[in-house]
């Protein structure tokens, strides 16, 4: 076994949830390597900075217009002024967090630890409904319904006003299933869910399948080896899809037509990002790719943050940016991932994949430190 795992019960049947991140959860990792210093040629700074309660689980940050959600472990849940960093509002789902945060800039939903996805309006809890397993996945919010992948793989489509159950669907489940946020958006009239190592076309209106790709076939000899689900985190350019599955491969996927692009061998265990002309990825052992987005061949490779756990990759104006777990905020060249910036937090450890508002680049800490950097000349 190449991490830590603890036994869930997941829809009646006692599964191990595997506590897989990087590249050997509990296994000692090599010493990181030492940080050079950076000539920063895109300046930046810091515009703002606020607080949540700390974040131990498998936080997405939503972004969206000029907000930022952002959530605490303890089920907390801010809304804050992109520009400014002001809190717009605060609520409580009354319990600790395992997914979170989705919102259609109206209602925001979670999922809390004993299973029950809380929606939220106007500061107060709007609706709860109990799942039969589960999520770690931050439910999607659109279209007057709100959609949670569960860890069991089943997809429950609610309305959005009250909670009803309008559908849902179930495969089978995998003996291992990822602590971590998991494949979940709209694509066109499309919803695209990643369920083992397969993209998943979906009718939001009735659950049925429209198409289904696969991105990695699992191969390995045990149940950790075979773990490829797809995982949170994904470059998308118009209809094209690339996403990351789980310790082996990143693909596209043209999501109009359903069908795989191109596919490549990657030991990564966090999101990607792009920009049409590329993908970009941290693998497990702390480097940078970049992959070409039209056939998938490696374009560069940053080995400088070798041994750091990174989270997924964002895309800013001229800059990949990905966090690491010391706390520190990396910018590198998009053309040829060459060092541009670095920036520091409070020291906990980057939580959650950064995000954008506009031009400013906002990160969440561990220790619930929300900042946000201004790039500036990075248009």
């Amino acid at each position: 076994m190449s991490g830590p795992k603890r036994l869930t019960a997941i829809g009646g049947a006692l599964l191990a949830a595997a506590v897989l991140a990087g590249c050997g959860g509990g296994s000692v990792r090599p010493k990181p390597a030492e940080l050079k210093p950076v000539t920063s040629t895109i300046g930046v700074r810091q515009a703002w900075s606020a607080h949540v309660s700390a974040v131990n689980f498998p936080l997405q940050v939503h972004a969206a217009g000029s907000q930022v959600l952002v959530a605490g472990s303890d089920g907390t849940v801010v809304t804050l002024d992109g520009a400014t960093g002001r809190e717009l509002g605060r609520a409580r789902a009354g319990a600790e967090l395992t997914g979170g945060v989705g919102s259609d800039g109206r209602v925001a939903a979670v999922v809390t630890r004993d299973n029950q996805v809380v929606a939220l309006e106007n500061g107060r809890k709007l609706w709860s409904y109990h799942l039969t397993a589960q999520s770690y996945t931050a439910p999607l919010v659109a279209g007057g319904r709100v959609f949670v992948l569960g860890a069991d793989r089943s997809l429950t489509a609610l309305d959005g006003g009250n909670g009803a159950l309008l559908w849902r669907t179930q495969r089978s489940a995998e003996p291992l299933v990822l602590r971590q946020a998991g494949l979940l958006m709209a694509v066109g009239d499309t919803l695209v869910v990643g369920v083992a190592g397969r993209m998943i076309g979906i009718d939001p209106n009735t659950g049925d399948v429209r198409w289904e790709t696969p991105v990695a076939v699992a191969r390995g000899a045990n149940d950790v080896e075979s773990l490829v689900d797809l995982v949170g985190g994904v470059s998308r350019q118009a209809n094209v899809v690339c996403a990351r599955a789980f310790q082996a491969a990143v693909g596209c996927v043209d999501a109009a037509a359903g069908t795989l692009l191109w596919s490549r061998p990657a030991s990564g265990s966090t999101g990607v990002s792009g920009d049409g002309e590329r993908v970009y990825g941290a693998e497990s052992d702390g480097r940078l790719l970049a992959w070409r987005a039209d056939t998938g061949e490696r374009d560069w490779a940053v080995d400088s943050l070798q041994w750091r756990v990174l989270t997924g990759t964002l895309v800013l104006g001229r800059s990949v940016v990905v966090g690491d777990s010391t706390g520190l905020v990396h910018l590198f060249s998009r053309q040829d991932g060459r060092p541009v910036n670095r920036l520091t937090t409070d020291k906990t450890g980057v939580a959650a994949t950064p995000v954008a508002l506009g031009n400013t680049l906002v990160v969440l800490t561990r220790g619930g430190g929300v900042y946000g950097f201004v790039p500036e000349n990075n248009k």
